[in-house]
């Protein structure tokens, strides 16, 4: 991760401020993709079309990333494919247990001054941490 800088970091987040807030105004919507995610899995009249638009949109964005001259070839994954099913399934569940994911809590929830969404989000940040701590120094992987 040598490619980051204050400014990247500060568009990345801009841009995505700037969507969730497109989202709420438009559509009265919080921006939580897990949600956006579930809901395509039980829709509800009204809410078809928006959902695969935005989920393609977050696609799309990597394209353009890429085509604007963004280094997506540094981007690898070291874990097999049954780890990060396994690991796709345990932040799912996750998402289940905290009512929502870090983009609901982190993004739309802490904006609107959700005590809710900013113990969520704490708790995620330290689960985080402690998560890279153990991998790298008590089990000794990652760099």
């Amino acid at each position: 991760m040598t490619e980051f800088t204050p400014w990247s970091a500060l568009l990345g987040g801009g841009l995505i401020g700037l969507a969730s807030g497109i989202l709420l105004l438009l559509s009265g919507r919080v921006a939580g993709v897990s949600g956006i995610a579930g809901g395509m899995l039980r829709p509800e009249p009204g809410t078809v079309g928006w959902r695969p638009a935005f989920l393609l949109g977050l696609v799309i964005g990597v394209w353009v990333f890429g085509a604007l001259g963004g280094n997506l070839d540094s981007i690898r994954v070291a874990a097999g494919w049954p780890a990060l099913v396994i690991g796709g399934l345990l932040v799912g569940f996750g998402t289940q247990l905290g009512g929502g994911c870090t983009s609901g809590h982190g993004v739309s929830g802490i904006s609107r001054f959700s005590a809710r969404s900013i113990a969520a989000t704490v708790l995620f940040m330290t689960s985080a941490g402690v998560t890279v701590y153990v991998a790298r120094h008590v089990l000794g992987g990652g760099a």
